[in-house]
């Protein structure tokens, strides 16, 4: 059985206490309806901002385990995924693979604050790739309606990126 009691760490991120009593935070899903991109945050004043600025708040996109769970607990976790920015571009991208972190930040890619622990086991977040779009070119999501909606429209299918922590009873 979940139990949900909300609280608020610093200003930046929810947490709530989700499946197996491990704590969990929220990552949400904001998009830019002017460039297609879409940003995933922990950050409550970074969706805020964004909001602010004409970004429309998708809701929740998936949940993981606090950071500070993970720091003490790092064999109950999966890896930690960094945000990546492309200055040149206005593009995010997410990954816990070492190979594309340092790839991309060899070709001009910053780390970003953002950053967070993954699930061990759970439900899986699926990444797909548009070839034709320039920004908001990944996408990440929870659904298989929209993996598979995606693909039907010419999108890339590549793989499970993470897992999320499976808030279903």
């Amino acid at each position: 059985m979940l139990s949900f009691a909300l609280t608020v760490i610093g200003s930046y991120a929810f947490s709530i206490t989700g499946h197996a009593d491990t704590p969990t935070v929220i990552i949400n899903r904001v998009y830019n309806p002017n460039t297609g991109e879409h940003v995933y945050t922990n950050s409550a004043f970074e969706e805020s901002r964004l909001i602010d600025l004409g970004w429309k708040s998708e809701g929740n996109a998936f949940f993981v385990p606090d950071n500070m769970y993970a720091i003490q607990n790092p064999t109950k976790v999966g890896p930690t995924v960094s945000r990546l920015y492309n200055p040149n571009a206005g593009d995010h991208f997410y990954t816990h693979n070492g190979y594309e972190i340092n790839e991309l930040l060899k070709i001009g890619w910053s780390r970003d604050q953002i950053n967070f622990a993954t699930a061990k086991e759970g439900a899986p977040v699926y990444r797909l790739y548009n070839p034709n779009a320039k920004v908001g070119s990944h996408f990440y999501t929870l659904s298989s309606y929209e993996r598979d909606n995606l693909i039907n429209h010419g999108w890339k299918y590549e793989g499970v990126a993470f897992n999320s922590i499976n808030m279903k009873n």
